[in-house]
């Protein structure tokens, strides 16, 4: 008679679940080594099988283009070989960073001659729900490969053909370079069913991180049993001081904006001193126009839009709190700084906030005063990024205040233990 599996009668998702825990156990204690080398070969899969990559991706393309899906999501989805390139290139970026694992955060001899250390350790099972952006499929896996993670990756129905055929490379690499296949697995089915049941999935899974869309968020954090880590949406701003160079300001926003505009750090709300609205908004608006940037205007703005190239709109109270992923900006013009901060603490989704200014003192106060992960002082928004913050890559951008904050690299996915050694010690 031949006896049950323990895995015969779960769902496949449970399945996947049990092979991950397995693999992250086995992980946990690899040396960097043998963790950079199934990088470096995930890296060169990804440039060798790049036409198969490709080619599935337009697969989904054509699907969203047949659904009517709009531009900014297209963006989103579309891997071209120069960006496939750029992920293999994020993958080494990844496996020449620092190892967090095993790094002692603290130690100490107690005054009983204990020895305390805390030290990092990998969180586990790594749970990541995303939208359509398969670039996140070979960020999260060589990020949590570097740190000891198993992950299980749940994409959208959208970019189902691509996801499928990322994981099945870096499977291949992975399980070439001799460490567990199943620490990359893409979550089993396309329904709702399939992410209800990984975010109930506590005990085999440690944490889940979402990345995507407002609704989706929400829905992860509601409703999961499992620890989560709240990656929020990108309502970020452009505020324009009293005392500001114009060539600047002008620089900033439109590359805040329009340099690519489907993305979480890129602005979606310009706000404007009103000592320097007739000299600035001109330009801004041009500047703009010729971006293709539509602008959702306030009383103070509109009639400077009558004289520009700009296709400027009413701007309504959903414009302040829209996260457009489009080639639109809301725009108004503030009394004051604290106009400004105000304006921000009431509508900014805590995810990055710029300031171009030549004054010290109003950038001082603007990062003082102003509560979001990333602050900018004459820098564009879209450096909120963990290529840009040097972390290699990042698994999502936290817009809470637990654990992780911000970009999330190597260290915001490892959790701590303690370790103590005596030598016969008894309390």
């Amino acid at each position: 008679m031949t006896s049950l599996s323990p895995y015969d009668n779960l769902s496949p998702v449970a399945r996947a679940a049990y092979r991950s825990k397995s693999a992250a156990a086995d992980l946990a204690p690899l040396p960097r080594a043998a963790k950079d080398d199934a990088l470096l070969a995930v890296a060169d899969a990804l440039e060798v099988r790049t036409h198969e990559i490709v080619t599935a991706n337009a697969e989904d393309i054509e699907r969203a283009r047949e659904a009517g899906t709009e531009e900014s999501m297209i963006d989103r989805l579309t891997l071209t070989p120069e960006r496939v390139r750029a992920m293999a290139h994020g993958v080494r970026d990844v496996a020449a960073l620092p190892d967090p694992v095993g790094e002692i955060v603290r130690g100490s001899t107690l005054p009983n001659g204990i020895d305390l250390r805390q030290v990092r350790v990998p969180l586990g099972v790594v749970g990541i729900i995303y939208e359509a952006r398969p670039n996140v499929t070979v960020d999260a896996a060589a990020l949590c490969l570097k740190s000891g993670n198993a992950v299980l990756l749940r994409g959208s129905s959208s970019a189902s053909a691509s996801n499928t055929a990322l994981v099945r490379v870096l499977r291949d690499a992975v399980g070439g370079a001799g460490l567990p296949a199943d620490a990359v697995q893409r979550v089993p089915g396309e329904d709702r069913d399939s992410v209800r049941e990984l975010m109930r999935a506590r005990g085999l899974v440690d944490v889940l991180i979402p990345r995507g869309g407002a609704s989706l968020i929400r829905t992860v954090v509601e409703q999961s049993t499992v620890p989560v880590i709240e990656t929020g949406t990108g309502n970020c701003h452009v505020y324009v001081d009293a005392e500001t160079d114009l060539d600047m300001a002008v620089s900033i926003l439109v590359n805040s904006k329009a340099s690519r505009p489907s993305v979480c750090n890129a602005a979606e709300t310009l706000l404007v001193h009103q000592d320097i609205a007739a000299d600035f908004l001109p330009r801004a608006l041009d500047a703009l126009a010729d971006a293709g940037v539509t602008v959702h205007a306030d009383e103070r703005v509109l009639p400077y839009g009558a004289a520009s190239r700009a296709n400027v709109v009413p701007a309504t109270a959903d414009d302040w709190e829209t996260e457009y992923l489009s080639y639109d900006i809301a725009a108004a013009v503030v009394d004051s700084l604290e106009g400004a901060v105000a304006h921000i603490r009431l509508w900014s989704s805590g995810h990055t906030e710029a300031i171009v200014t030549t004054s010290q003192a109003a950038a001082r106060r603007f990062t003082q005063l102003v509560d979001s992960t990333t602050v900018a002082v004459n820098a564009s928004t879209r450096f909120t990024d963990g290529g840009e913050f040097g972390f290699g890559a990042e698994i999502g951008i936290s817009t809470q205040k637990l654990h992780a904050r911000g970009p999330m690299g190597l260290p915001e996915l490892t959790s701590t233990k303690y370790i103590v050694t005596g030598d016969g010690h008894t309390r």
